[in-house]
């Protein structure tokens, strides 16, 4: 047999389960044609010798929703194994659209994935007023596949208007409405229908989002809609009424369990982070999920690889100084001049002297959790600490910016101010937020390993400015199938996550494994030689905005429908990849 690309001397990693073993690849028309000896002639070959080559990584939470109407490459994801990924999470979104809600939805997202309002309005190009309309627009070459959801708070502001903003409770008619354009959109290829109930997503102007405290009736009613269809999953976040009563919490998952009641058969997920303000409340959710599983509505959980970092720099959206009066003086001059002038000692005597003032509200951006954190920078010094070339994302207590004040016997706050000017300024600080309490990830080991998780939650094309989380998969990778020697995750059973498991869920069964019929989305991978690089910010967003980017090293080639998209790290430029259409 004569192939299009034969993969040759590597370890396959199929993602069934399966133990490893030693076999090329052989590829014809963008699908796998034989796994084996490969003995006929091809047009191209690639060496995978002292690899593991393993199927594409289905990411099944990002936030591409805008940036995929104007950018083909869709990294940071395409930069980590990802060849599809599904976008519209947690509820927001640009479609359905009127023309005079734009804005608002602009708003929204700014404020509740910390994606610039001013890249979204010059980038997005607005072709579009119904879902079927934006799958049209977006439906062009890309570097990898990609799938849509549908969006509770574009439909609610779509059907509700001024009402939606206001957070009234929908009528029959709205719900009816609402209900009709979510089959409508599944039906034209949506993959599902995403909620947001958390107080911690706010619109940018600190208003809650318009679907947060939708009723049961509204989500039941919008799951049944669905229930008939043969595809379509449902995602809520929701931080089951956090600080509040443990009936305040069952009250919250039984909404969310009759939603899936609602649309039984169907797949259901909800987000799995240990909080600080509630840090048993992640077990609690476990259990709900294991009980409605096992009176047959089975409720998934997706999980972070890692804790949910937030990157700290004075390039980045948030830093622990920006509250600062002596800051706020500064904040408008371009960051050399910042640094100079913060590299004055009498300007940091002066600094370090002063309260923080309030930066969430009025429109800022910078979300309330922030004040939260400029409140306590004692405390936050303690989970603060530096990235290094080669990022820790497992450190030790001892290695904060806290205690490395301590043993230069200056304060903690001044050992900060000092880690930020290095690099010229552009110094990133990690801050462990979510899954960190007791300083290790034990108790994300013990969330991956629950039948129900599904590896997710990478918001890859969110929180550009503070989270640099699409490198989840190669974490996943590195740390838990290789570094963490306790980890009770095999490579074998790691892959199998990344890529059957997150397929299966959405629907998705042409992909996710290395099979002969199967698509020939893979990686080709220096598995021993896998590390994550430092992110860093590059300019490249609409308008002059910023976003984080992280490399890593140990891809020799990402290939989607059998095109490399990527080649040792570095994008190619080539765009096999295309809007996929769910039960079509």
């Amino acid at each position: 047999m004569a192939f299009d690309l034969k993969i040759v001397g590597g370890t396959v990693v199929d993602g069934t389960g399966a133990g490893r073993r030693r076999a090329n690849i052989g590829i014809e028309a963008g699908r796998i044609v034989e796994i084996g000896e490969c003995s006929g002639s091809a047009k191209e070959t690639l060496d995978a010798e002292g690899a593991i080559v393993t199927p594409g990584f289905v990411d099944i939470h990002t936030h591409y929703d805008g940036q995929v109407s104007w950018d083909a490459d869709l990294a940071p994801s395409s930069l980590h194994g990802v060849t599809t990924c599904i976008m519209g999470s947690c509820g927001v979104g640009f479609a359905p659209v009127r023309k005079q809600d734009r804005e608002r939805l602009i708003e929204l997202m700014e404020g509740v994935e910390d994606i610039p309002g001013t890249a979204l309005a010059e980038g997005i190009n607005w072709r579009w007023e119904t879902f079927q309309e934006y799958m049209q627009a977006v439906d062009f070459p890309h570097a990898m596949d990609y799938g849509l959801m549908a969006t509770h708070d574009a439909l609610r502001v779509y059907v509700m208007g001024e009402r939606a903003l206001a957070s009234e409770v929908a009528t029959e008619d709205d719900v009816a409405k609402m209900a009709a354009l979510v089959r409508e959109a599944v039906e034209a290829g949506a993959f599902g229908f995403s909620t947001g109930r958390t107080d911690n997503h706010r619109s940018k102007d600190g208003s809650p989002t318009p679907a947060a405290e939708a009723t049961a009736r509204e989500l039941t009613g919008i799951a049944r809609a669905i229930q008939p269809l043969g595809h379509g999953v449902l995602q809520a976040v929701s931080d089951f009424d956090m600080d509040i009563s443990l009936e305040r919490f069952d009250g919250e998952f039984d909404v969310i369990e009759e939603m899936a009641k609602a649309a039984r058969g169907h797949h259901v997920s909800v987000s799995l982070l240990q909080r600080d303000n509630d840090p048993t409340q992640w077990r609690r959710i476990l259990e709900r999920c294991e009980r409605s599983a096992s009176a047959g509505v089975p409720i998934h959980v997706q999980v972070a690889a890692r804790a949910i970092g937030v990157m700290l720099g004075l390039e980045a959206t948030f830093h622990p100084f920006m509250g600062f009066p002596s800051y706020k003086a500064i904040s408008h001059l371009p960051l050399a001049e910042r640094v100079k002038a913060m590299r004055d000692p009498a300007f940091k005597a002066r600094l370090l002297s002063e309260q923080s003032e309030p930066v969430a509200g009025d429109g800022s951006p910078i979300p309330p959790l922030a004040d939260k954190l400029l409140a306590n920078l004692d405390f936050v010094s303690l989970r603060l600490f530096r990235l290094g070339e080669y990022p820790d994302y497992e450190p030790k207590l001892e290695d904060s910016l806290y205690y490395e004040g301590k043993a230069r016997g200056v304060s903690a706050l001044s050992a900060v101010y000092d880690a930020l000017l290095e690099s010229d300024g552009k110094e990133l600080l990690y801050f462990p937020l979510y899954n960190y309490i007791d300083f290790d990830l034990n108790n994300v080991k013990t969330m991956l390993h629950n039948p129900l998780a599904l590896p997710g939650l990478s918001d890859g094309g969110a929180h550009v400015g503070t989270i640099c989380d699409a490198s989840f998969p190669t974490f996943m990778l590195s740390h838990w199938a290789r570094d963490r020697q306790d980890s009770g995750l095999s490579l074998e059973r790691v892959v199998q996550m990344l890529a059957h498991d997150t397929a299966r869920y959405v629907g998705l069964t042409d992909r996710g494994t290395l099979e002969v019929g199967k698509r020939a989305d893979l990686n080709v991978i220096d598995f021993e030689g896998l590390r994550l690089r430092r992110p860093r910010l590059v300019e490249d967003l609409p308008a002059g905005g910023k976003r984080l980017l992280q490399d890593a090293e140990g891809y020799r080639a990402t290939l989607v429908h059998g095109t490399a998209i990527t080649k040792n790290g570095q994008l190619t430029g080539e765009l096999p990849g295309r809007l996929l259409r769910a039960g079509c």
